[in-house]
């Protein structure tokens, strides 16, 4: 009897891919009308990552029972986005600002909106209380529609290959469209909305790959959504099924760090050696199930 293999792909979208020409000045796509289009949150290796992603999807084929994709999806307001706060003149924060809760409590940053400050402050207490991430203004990423939005060029081609030759849908699962928390794992939202099913555990996803035998998964970046996502899989799918995750390792890249944010490779790091600790199988694409 063969495997039932599932494959999770974590946020392989364009915003996120390292689209650069030379010495990694990022140059985009352009349209026939002159329309120019820029990776806004690029990853570097991301691309490349992609490719071996798509890669082993058509070395697999029909090796693989279900894929699975999750897609960052956000509007232009949106706690992890400029356009929701201001400073005290009035200013947007610029990209890759943290906001710490004692920042809202102090006023140095605020939610554009006055009624939304009480649901800041709880919300910033809360994510230091569970040891999340500060939260960081990000640019505008993935928004709904756009060309950022899309799945990577070269993995989509593949996962369309895919369900042509075999004539199984892919599962996109979308994450982050509340605009009051910040949504990295694709389980769960970092601070559960109890008015929106979609910022909590997403039931259906576990249980699908609680059927699988083998689940390998990719994506983008290792050091956030990719690392959220495992570790909420790990907390919920159940401990008999965590041996048989097996993590890609080479199709899936950290964020670069910034001035002031913490060490984003390190964090990736640290990510992939507690989860070779809790059971779970480093491996790359060319060596899983060949």
């Amino acid at each position: 009897m063969s495997l039932a293999t599932h494959l999770v792909v974590i946020d392989p979208q364009n915003d996120f891919m390292d689209i650069r020409a030379g010495e990694g000045d990022p140059v985009g796509l352009a349209l026939p009308d002159g329309t120019r289009f820029r990776s806004t949150l690029p990853v570097p290796g991301a691309l490349a990552d992609m490719a071996r992603v798509a890669a082993m999807i058509e070395r697999l084929g029909g090796r693989l029972g279900r894929i699975h994709v999750t897609l960052d999806s956000h509007r232009v307001i949106d706690v992890a986005h400029p356009a929701f706060w201001r400073d005290a003149a009035g200013a947007a924060p610029p990209p890759f600002t943290l906001i710490t809760h004692a920042d809202v409590e102090s006023g140095a940053w605020s939610p554009r909106r006055p009624e939304w400050r009480p649901r800041m402050l709880d919300y910033t207490a809360e994510l230091e209380r569970a040891g999340k991430f500060v939260l960081m203004v990000w640019p505008e990423h993935c928004l709904v529609g756009s060309w950022g939005h899309n799945v990577a060029d070269t993995l989509r081609g593949a996962l369309a290959a895919w369900e042509r030759a075999h004539g199984v849908p892919t599962d996109f699962v979308a994450k982050g469209l509340n605009t009051f928390t910040e949504h990295y794992g694709a389980l769960l939202a970092e601070v559960p909305d109890p008015a929106d099913p979609a910022t909590q555990l997403n039931r259906g996803l576990v249980a699908a790959l609680q059927q699988a035998d083998l689940i390998a998964v990719a994506g983008e970046a290792s050091s956030h959504c990719v690392a959220a996502t495992v570790r909420q899989l790990v907390d919920h799918i159940g401990e008999p099924h965590v041996s048989k995750i097996h993590l890609l390792t080479d199709c899936m890249s950290p964020v670069p760090p910034s001035p002031g944010s913490p060490d984003f490779p390190a964090i990736a790091d640290q990510f992939l050696a507690d989860m070779a600790a809790r059971g779970l199988v480093l491996t790359t694409s060319e060596a899983f199930l060949s």
